[in-house]
């Protein structure tokens, strides 16, 4: 009976133990999350921007700018002398194509149709020129029926040079992957248009693989 009462004493105590264990480490957390919630900093709300300001910001927006201006300047149709190098140490190519300039949209965008003869075969291309009136950049995108993919690079002109400055990537099939390519577009004089792509090489450097001097007719 003393041996019972013993062994009875001894679980007694031990559950009002780990009562008091397991109440003391529901305080510590019910405090660390009580601290945890005074210091954490609340978050600040975006002010909103009232109706008029958002109106007013996708007016300038979708406004035509100066650069849409000089984008439409070149409406019509230009023929093109297009020098290749598809081989750095050998002969370039020579070639021959009409593009037609025209703006779409409401004036906001800029669409040009190649046509001509490339290494014997019929040639077609089409690229599309975007300026954003609040990034101030220029957009051009390019397709042709010589491939599936499509060129995208980005750029801002350059009053002082009447320059303007491109890059981004292209597939490169042989490779299987994409290469940074760069394309200059210089307004020569009111007639005459000279486009300069260039694409990288191994150790950083880039080499020039077209030239295009576009007349207009």
């Amino acid at each position: 009976m003393k041996r019972i009462l013993i062994v009875l004493s001894v679980v007694s105590i031990c559950i009002v133990s780990c009562k008091n264990e397991t109440k003391d480490a529901m305080e510590v957390d019910n405090a660390m999350a009580t601290d945890s919630l005074a210091t954490e900093e609340p978050e600040m709300a975006e002010e909103p921007m009232d109706s008029i300001a958002i109106q007013k910001a996708w007016e300038a927006y979708m406004t035509p700018s100066e650069a849409h201006k000089m984008m439409a300047a070149e409406e019509g149709s230009w023929t093109n002398a297009m020098t290749f190098w598809m081989d750095p140490e050998g002969q370039p190519q020579k070639a021959t194509s009409t593009a037609d300039i025209k703006m779409i949209l409401g004036g906001r965008y800029q669409q040009t149709n190649y046509q001509g003869n490339l290494m014997g075969m019929p040639f077609e291309g089409v690229a599309m020129l975007a300026y954003d009136n609040t990034t101030e950049e220029f957009t051009s995108t390019w397709i042709d029926n010589m491939g599936t993919g499509m060129m995208v690079v980005k750029g801002k002109y350059d009053e002082a040079t009447k320059t303007t400055t491109l890059t981004g990537t292209m597939v490169d099939p042989a490779m299987g992957k994409e290469k940074q390519v760069r394309e200059t577009y210089t307004i020569v004089d009111e007639n005459t248009r000279k486009m300069e792509m260039f694409e990288a090489t191994k150790g950083g450097a880039e080499r020039k693989t077209m030239e295009i001097v576009m007349t207009k007719n």
